[in-house]
């Protein structure tokens, strides 16, 4: 385990090899969802650009390769990037909940993907985007919501996948930061003054089960960063901010049955 280094901050999931390799596997996921596309705003050659909470950097460096000419800074807890990385990137060690201590108006592009469960205070965080964004400046944030629907009412009342989301809601107000950022992040961006604000959604299904070659594929992916990363996520969150047993954690996922519906779904989750 990586001890997050950045005073005070606090991440609500582990930064171990396993979790830190199951990034690749959502990184590659949602490259599949925006059609090999790294991001959606529609930016021309910016000055600066920042990703908050990089986590490994796989998606900061490929935006830094796309964009030789733009200042690219990653900022996360803890110190997991690589050492090899493009000439026009640098990472720090930095909490986002913190005071940020770059000029006003100095950066062109924000990027924030999966930072759900990370921030107490939205309105402060989206106000600090604001003010270090220059005019015509893009803030972008990608985010997943842990709770899994079904169109098709698979997700029935107290089946797995619906206990897991309500365990996440329960997990996020214990430790005081929101897992569900998704639902809420398009309004808080804009009370912070941001204008033309664009929600899109995208679905994810858990699992190859889609008729639609795209989204089978994706399904796929989506399916081992679930299998890879349930037993981390549930530990980690239980463990440490609701002290509840890891014994108990393990029965309980065990009692629940989601393994086996992840590897052997019969219904239509995402």
């Amino acid at each position: 385990m990586v001890l997050n280094l950045a005073g005070d901050g606090q991440y609500w999931a582990p930064n171990d090899k396993q979790a830190r390799s199951n990034e690749v596997n959502s990184h590659h996921a949602f490259l599949l969802t925006l059609n090999d596309k790294l991001l959606l705003a529609p930016i021309h050659n910016p000055k600066r650009a920042l990703d908050v909470g990089c986590g490994v950097g796989i998606w900061t460096i490929d935006f830094a390769e796309a964009h030789p000419n733009t200042t690219v800074i990653g900022t996360d807890l803890s110190p997991i990037q690589p050492n090899t990385r493009p000439p026009n990137l640098n990472f720090e060690i930095d909490d986002c909940c913190s005071d940020w201590v770059y000029p006003n108006d100095h950066f062109d592009y924000i990027h924030i993907r999966q930072l759900y469960g990370s921030v107490a205070d939205w309105p402060k965080f989206y106000r600090q985007c604001y003010d270090h964004l220059a005019p015509g400046g893009y803030i972008e944030q990608v985010e997943v919501n842990p709770a899994p629907k079904s169109d098709d009412g698979s997700v029935t009342p107290g089946s797995p996948f619906d206990e897991c989301g309500k365990l996440a809601v329960k997990a996020g107000e214990s430790f005081g930061k929101s897992l569900m950022v998704e639902e809420f992040m398009h309004e808080e961006i804009a009370r912070a003054g941001f204008t033309d604000v664009v929600r899109v959604k995208f679905k994810w299904p858990i699992g190859a089960w889609s008729n639609d070659a795209r989204l089978k594929e994706l399904g796929r992916w989506v399916l081992i960063q679930w299998y890879e990363g349930l037993e981390g996520w549930v530990l980690r969150f239980f463990t440490k901010h609701m002290g509840v047993s890891d014994h108990l954690i393990t029965l309980q996922i065990t009692r629940n049955g989601i393994p086996k519906m992840l590897l052997f779904p019969t219904a239509n989750d995402s």
